[in-house]
């Protein structure tokens, strides 16, 4: 963009009252309407998964996970013809709008997208499919610039699930500039927001390249030692290779036990991410999962416990707890039973080889389901430095580390600064309060 404020652009020379609060005023020559006067609503469904029959088709079904992008073109999953004949979901066409009307992601954001070619939907979202009188895209974009302010206007209340109210989705007052203004902002905001996103994907991929360093910097000094003229030896592991001849061999069962210690409620909770291991719930804003509100089952987690997400581990989903509290009783909780650093254990049983491993360790039929078994866990073998050489090992590791991870904390901090100069540019365009018809024109 020619600038990083929207003080640039020049207002509408006239503006009446909206009558709605979070939209304001609004360019005079504009109408408002509300949004099921002027789209059609079609809902999905999910055929039966345990009908083979109904998957592996050519016809995208668009669920939550695949509302990653502006325009729906492929799904992870794809059904059959018979599917769509015998199951709850319908077929959606080109050019209608895609809304998350569930999911845990509803407690911040509202995925929206366009379907770029047929498909059908599950029942966590809903096609709008517009009228004459409004372009896909304008609604796309207003929905997608102004979803905070929707949130507080559709979230459904006590819902178990992040959910919408569809009668306020459906009663909405929708500014409604003319058809040719409306292809003007489009125009503009296509324009403008590509720009932006071309910067965005220069930072994230500074970000990839900075976190392949990291794990890089850790994969060796767990797995090699920091004396690059230590004598080594061969492992007698294909993922590992030669190591220091020093180290001596150890099965995870001689290390941890799994336990499953429960009816500690009143704990805090606790959760396991790829890229930081266990963590407070609570601490991170991109946790979706609603945590029940009967925490009796949950299990204990002491420090130096070892907490694996069974369905994740092959994404680096375990660590060895440094916080006490209780976690999920879907996760793997091993208690120590050793002498060794649990810091050391931490970063080595996260390092990159080991994760692949327990990629082809784990069972499934789907990425999502792919799941590490304890009992194959336990039965792996890790090489196991002097307690001396792990404390220097950590030492080094959360050092480059530190460097590394500051580095990455300030270019997603640019990131989140252009996302936020993007919405609100949309912001400013789909309800008037910049008029972009010359930017278009020029």
């Amino acid at each position: 963009m020619g600038g990083t404020s929207l003080r640039r652009f020049k207002p509408y020379p006239a503006y009446k009252g909206s009558g709605v609060d979070w939209l304001g005023e609004i360019p005079a020559g504009w109408g408002i309407k509300r949004l099921k006067r002027i789209v059609q609503f079609r809902g999905g469904g999910t055929p039966a998964k345990d009908n083979l029959e109904y998957w592996g088709g050519d016809i995208p079904w668009v669920s939550p996970k695949d509302m990653k992008v502006s325009v729906v073109l492929d799904t992870e999953d794809k059904i059959t013809a018979q599917a769509l004949r015998e199951s709850a979901t319908n077929l959606v066409p080109a050019g209608a709008v895609l809304v998350v009307v569930r999911s845990g992601i509803l407690a911040h954001s509202v995925p929206v997208a366009l379907s770029g070619c047929e498909v059908t939907l599950n029942q966590d979202l809903k096609a709008l499919i517009p009228r004459s009188e409004l372009l896909p895209r304008y609604l796309m974009y207003l929905i997608s610039g102004m979803q905070r302010e929707l949130l507080v206007e559709w979230k459904k209340e006590g819902a178990t699930v992040e959910s919408l109210e569809l009668e306020l989705v459906a009663s909405t007052p929708t500014p409604l500039p003319a058809i040719a203004e409306q292809r003007a902002i489009t125009t503009f905001l296509d324009r403008e927001t590509a720009r932006i996103d071309a910067l965005v994907a220069k930072k994230e991929r500074l970000v990839e390249l900075l976190q392949e360093k990291r794990t890089a910097l850790i994969t060796r000094a767990v797995t090699k030692g920091l004396d690059p003229k230590v004598p080594m030896k061969d492992s007698g592991v294909e993922w590992l290779g030669e190591i220091p001849a020093h180290w001596e061999p150890m099965k995870i069962k001689r290390l941890f036990r799994q336990t499953k210690r429960q009816e500690h409620a009143d704990l805090t909770v606790l959760s396991v991410y790829r890229d930081y291991g266990v963590v407070e719930k609570s601490s991170r804003d991109d946790n979706f999962n609603r945590t029940p509100e009967d925490l009796d089952s949950y299990q204990l987690v002491n420090v130096g416990d070892l907490v694996i997400n069974k369905m994740k581990a092959w994404q680096g989903s375990l660590g060895v707890s440094q916080l006490s509290g209780i976690t999920s009783p879907d996760y793997a909780v091993f208690s120590p039973h050793h002498s060794e650093s649990g810091r050391f254990l931490h970063h080595f049983l996260r390092n990159k080889l080991l994760t692949n491993v327990y990629l082809t360790m784990s069972n499934g039929i789907r990425p999502s389901q792919w799941r590490l078994e304890p009992e194959r866990f336990e039965d792996l073998t890790v090489f196991v430095p002097t307690r001396t050489e792990q404390t220097k090992i950590c030492e080094y590791v959360d050092h480059g580390v530190q460097g590394v991870s500051q580095l990455i904390e300030r270019v997603e901090t640019a990131v989140n600064c252009l996302e936020e100069l993007r919405t609100a540019l949309i912001s400013a365009a789909v309800t008037g309060k910049i008029d972009v018809r010359e930017e278009v024109a020029a």
